[in-house]
């Protein structure tokens, strides 16, 4: 691995790649442009020559930080890919004066539970609400 750096818009297609190939939710160009604007350092990409090996994107709220869509291709896993990329995003977080970081874990992912309370996150036995918004109307389309 050639080391972690912030994602650059020249990744996407790389970074969609490894969320894919990971079977992870892919986010448009406009979500990330969003998510971009807040706090862009948090947005990490793992490389290995020219490929994306893998990807975590952070993000703080100013009260809590949160790691969504970690993924590495299956062509670089068993590599501590992950887990580098779980300790440079912590790290990240701590220089901003995060005090906890959160995240979620679906119920059947074994996997994945595993692998995050080897890195020390603990279960919480909270129940997560989620209300959908519907689509925002462009300004100059709503008369």
């Amino acid at each position: 691995m050639s080391g972690i750096r912030q994602f650059r818009w020249a990744d996407y297609d790389r970074v969609v790649a490894v969320w894919r190939e990971s079977g992870i939710g892919v986010l448009s160009r406009a979500e990330l442009e969003a998510k971009l604007e807040r706090d862009p350092e948090l947005f990490l990409v793992a490389e290995s020559g020219e490929d994306i090996a893998g990807v975590v994107l952070g993000t703080y709220d100013g009260r809590r930080g949160w790691i969504f869509r970690l993924g590495v291709h299956p062509g670089y896993r068993r590599r501590g890919i992950a887990t580098r990329l779980v300790a440079e995003l912590e790290k990240r977080l701590h220089a901003l004066n995060c005090p906890r970081i959160n995240l979620l874990v679906l119920p059947d992912n074994d996997a994945g539970l595993r692998f995050w309370q080897r890195l020390g996150y603990l279960p919480c036995p909270d129940v997560l609400c989620s209300k959908p918004l519907p689509a925002r109307i462009p300004n100059n389309l709503s008369s």
